[in-house]
């Protein structure tokens, strides 16, 4: 018998992208499951709340415990899979509601604290007590917890709790492995950054440092992807330095595994981050990472082995980073073969990563 899960997560689009589709296939061998989320679209396994533009998050949360005990007195699962501390807390709340005692296992991907202080509007800080006291109501009353990285499972056991289970989240990328990493740049070195463009990945602060690199650097090009709120940055930084800065809003992942091979490293200069995908994604291109000694990131990029690190928020260590790679070929080469040899370690089939989850599930839902 298949156990029964029910997955709790943020948000999900269908149709289901294809690397995405291949993960739930691997997990339907496994389980049987239905995932509830917010998303355009519905069916029998994914039940999608259309998002509300203005109100998208509190009205996400603010239902999620009814939904959730719709789901349990429908699906009876054995237990509830919830990727946040906050979605843990509604599915503790919806099991009271239910009265329907069903397993509910927390999957903490990265900081709870971080969403109401470095997401989206600043309003959202006065939210930080009560966000706070949820996640840890949550998280310590969960009946098993499941992190993704020495970071998560170091900030888990902060609050003297132990997790059941760690290994990385699924992340497809063939897209990244079906060729071989290309040759360095050398004539016009260049620094990649991708992600959305929010507080929380300091766009602002790798702009200014961009304002300080560029001039040591001539030849140096810096090309951002993604889009966000502070897209206004990118204007002026556009404005400011236009021969040195490339910005696309979007690009699919084979034109990202493109672009690495186009650049000479990644710069990752968050302020907040968890395992941080797209680092995994430069290993795959050989690339060396620049990035923040924050999170989740130290646990992936060595210093001054496969890539370099600088203390959150220093505009001109950041600087001074960036100029050491894009100015030193042999360095960036260097850096850029041990990236690509770390990357084995963080790729794993969606076969393995369903057994995994099974197993997690057997184990905390006492099914052995």
């Amino acid at each position: 018998m298949k156990p029964r899960v029910l997955f709790v997560s943020r948000r999900v689009e269908l149709p289901l992208a294809d690397s995405v589709a291949r993960k739930w296939e691997a997990i339907g061998n496994e389980l049987d499951y239905r995932v509830l989320a917010a998303g355009n679209g519905s069916d029998e396994r994914f039940r999608l709340a259309r998002p509300l533009p203005a109100l998208d998050g509190p009205a996400f949360f603010a239902s999620l415990p009814l939904r959730i005990a719709r789901e349990l007195r429908a699906f009876h699962p054995h237990a509830v899979l919830a990727q946040g501390a906050h979605e843990t807390a509604a599915a503790l709340a919806a099991r009271r509601l239910s009265r329907i005692d069903t397993a509910v296992i927390a999957d903490v991907h990265g900081d709870w604290r971080a969403p109401t202080r470095l997401y989206g509007s600043r309003v959202r800080g006065a939210l930080n007590p009560v966000a706070d006291r949820v996640a840890l109501g949550g998280l310590r009353n969960a009946d098993g917890i499941r992190t993704v990285t020495g970071y998560t499972t170091r900030i888990v056991r902060e609050l003297g709790l132990e997790p059941a289970d760690e290994f990385p989240a699924f992340m497809d990328f063939d897209s990244f492995l079906r060729t071989p990493p290309q040759p360095l740049p050398q004539s016009f070195p260049q620094a990649l950054f991708v992600g959305v463009l929010e507080r929380y990945k300091n766009v602002d602060g790798l702009a200014d440092a961009w304002r300080l690199a560029a001039p040591r650097v001539p030849e140096a090009r810096l090309r951002l992807v993604g889009n966000g709120t502070l897209r206004n940055v990118v204007d002026d930084l556009l404005r400011d330095l236009p021969e040195q800065t490339r910005w696309d809003e979007r690009l699919t992942q084979p034109q990202v595994a493109a672009a690495l091979d186009e650049s000479t490293a990644l710069v990752l200069p968050s302020r907040s981050e968890g395992m941080g995908r797209v680092i995994v994604e430069a290993f795959c291109r050989g690339r060396a990472v620049v990035a923040s000694r924050v999170g989740g990131i130290p646990d992936l990029v060595a210093d001054g082995s496969n890539g370099l690190l600088v203390e959150p928020g220093d505009t001109a260590a950041l600087a001074e980073a960036l100029v050491s790679v894009l100015g030193n070929h042999a360095l960036a080469q260097r850096l850029g073969a041990a990236a690509h040899a770390s990357a084995d370690f963080w790729t794993s089939s969606p076969e393995e990563f369903a057994a995994r989850i099974r197993a997690l599930v057997e184990q905390i839902a006492g099914l052995r």
